[in-house]
């Protein structure tokens, strides 16, 4: 299998699993080559134990003929849920709202399929659900409510049922993408804002953290909101600063297997040249800083 390094690897929306018990990393993320154009080919996953190195890709999953999506597969979130691999992702087929559908799998490295169709409202446009473990154990899903359909993109928190196959009660708006001062509008009148990429972190200080991803003065931004409660549901309050403001973006925190928190993102945001690039974090105070040099 061909081994790469990350600036080898173009994909987008990068996602990082560490598994101890093996002493891997699995990266998954959008195919960058065919994130906006022609059919989807699926996901690929690439595997590391150096987080330098990286083996791969090898297809996770690949749509069987009766699948219901054809086109943008996006952002691709594994989680470990009581023994199995659950895959959060996004799809779309002509003429169907995009939603976050769930895909299972038995290893981390696939192969994935079909577990719950879309957990996101039927005629909404939406991308990028994550999953969040509540203090009480409960699964919740933060996802984005598209600028397509509401020009100030939202972020939504939906209560998932235990076994991730559907929602209980209704989403909840959290915030729209204008409120962050950070946060540029496009378009003719300026009034197209875009939220992407949310990820929920609980900092050292037991503040619950956001990242979420738009549009800001030099490209693709990354920035940080807080829940004044402490919980998925908020209310939620945008820090003044983002936290990389250099077209790059769609990030998501892990730790290595020495303890080190890091952040990947992708950057720069212009097609064809994404990349995954990995930050080591500093934590203090309530504070997330990005170290100068990518890991």
């Amino acid at each position: 299998m061909n081994v790469h390094r990350l600036e080898d690897i173009h994909f987008r929306d990068p996602y990082i699993l560490a598994i101890p018990s093996r002493k891997k990393y699995y990266l998954y993320g959008s195919i960058g080559q065919n994130v906006w154009k022609g059919p989807a080919i699926g996901f690929d996953v690439y595997e590391s134990e150096d987080l330098i190195h990286w083996s791969g890709p090898s297809p996770c999953f690949r749509a069987p003929a009766d699948f219901w999506s054809d086109h943008h597969y996006w952002a691709p979130e594994v989680y470990e849920w009581e023994g199995r691999f659950y895959m959060f992702a996004s799809f779309k087929a002509e003429g169907v709202p995009r939603v976050t559908g769930v895909l299972v799998a038995d290893q981390p490295e696939g192969p994935f399929e079909l577990w719950c169709r879309s957990l996101t409202p039927p005629d909404w446009e939406c991308l990028d659900g994550t999953l969040y473990v509540d203090d009480q154990g409960d699964p919740w899903m933060i996802f984005c409510k598209e600028w397509v359909q509401v020009e100030d993109g939202e972020m939504y928190a939906v209560r998932l049922k235990p076994d991730l196959k559907g929602t209980i009660g209704k989403p909840d708006l959290l915030f729209k993408a204008s409120e962050a001062s950070w946060s540029v509008g496009g378009g003719e009148q300026r009034n197209r804002y875009v939220t992407d990429g949310p990820f929920l972190y609980r900092m050292q200080n037991d503040e619950l953290v956001m990242m979420w991803s738009t549009s800001g003065q030099d490209g693709y931004t990354l920035g940080l909101a807080r829940s004044v409660s402490g919980k998925p549901q908020g209310p939620w309050k945008q820090d003044e600063k983002p936290l990389f403001a250099n077209n790059g973006g769609h990030g998501m925190l892990f730790r290595t297997f020495e303890g080190q928190l890091c952040l990947t993102i992708h950057a720069p945001n212009n097609h064809p040249n994404e990349r995954p690039v990995i930050f080591r974090m500093q934590e203090n105070h309530g504070q997330l800083t990005l170290m100068v040099n990518p890991t």
